[in-house]
């Protein structure tokens, strides 16, 4: 399923109420009842089934975070701190990195979001950026990295990872947090066309009529 997040239009930190909103108010909007001659009232339908399923499933997240920070067997598991643990004995962030490493980024998201700005560690900072690299967002990852590498200096996980994409960075060229990393310019885009040009002339045709 795409990022329930995404098809609501908030952020993963959003409060509930504000998953609330955004939620009713794309109900409201792509409701079917709004559609009922409209040739679009399929449409409707299918982004309604969309909406309601993202809301489900931020709703079933939230809740398994909630029991998370409840814990079982009479532990806190408030996340407090990295040595919170969950009733099975699992840290904070041993957690954090179980979900990374099995593709559950948005879940992921939602524990370390939960984390007081007091108490972020450098290994919250190198998880994040984890996260954001995952979705694209190069330049935050960076950032995280770098703030996980400044906060430990000893520790090589996190001064690889920081060196890694900053060495990409210095390759590919900068970048801002919605862009990829990418050097196509206006040169490739002409050779690419002359050399699909001559694959044509090679076949009897001509996609180039001044080549």
């Amino acid at each position: 399923m795409t990022d329930p997040y995404r098809i609501l239009g908030v952020s993963p930190s959003a409060s509930d109420d504000e998953v609330k909103k955004a939620y009713r108010e794309l109900a409201k909007k792509y409701h079917p009842d709004n559609y009922q001659d409209d040739p679009v009232r399929e449409i409707a339908n299918e982004k309604m089934k969309e909406i309601n399923a993202a809301y489900e499933e931020i709703q079933k997240i939230r809740s398994q975070t909630s029991a998370f920070s409840r814990g079982s067997s009479g532990s806190s598991g408030s996340y407090g701190s990295y040595d919170t643990s969950y009733g099975d004995g699992t840290s904070l962030y041993s957690k954090v990195r179980q979900l990374i490493a099995t593709g559950r980024y948005v879940e992921a998201d939602m524990i370390l979001s939960s984390v007081a700005l007091s108490e972020r560690t450098a290994e919250w900072f190198y998880l994040y950026g984890l996260v954001l690299k995952q979705r694209g967002q190069y330049a935050g990852a960076a950032d995280a990295f770098r703030a996980a590498a400044q906060r430990d200096p000893s520790n090589q996980e996190y001064q690889s990872a920081y060196q890694n994409l900053k060495n990409a960075q210095e390759k590919y060229g900068t970048f801002n947090q919605s862009q990829t990393m990418s050097t196509c310019t206006a040169c490739d885009i002409c050779s690419g066309l002359l050399c699909a040009d001559c694959l044509c002339e090679c076949c009897g045709g001509d996609l180039i009529n001044c080549c």
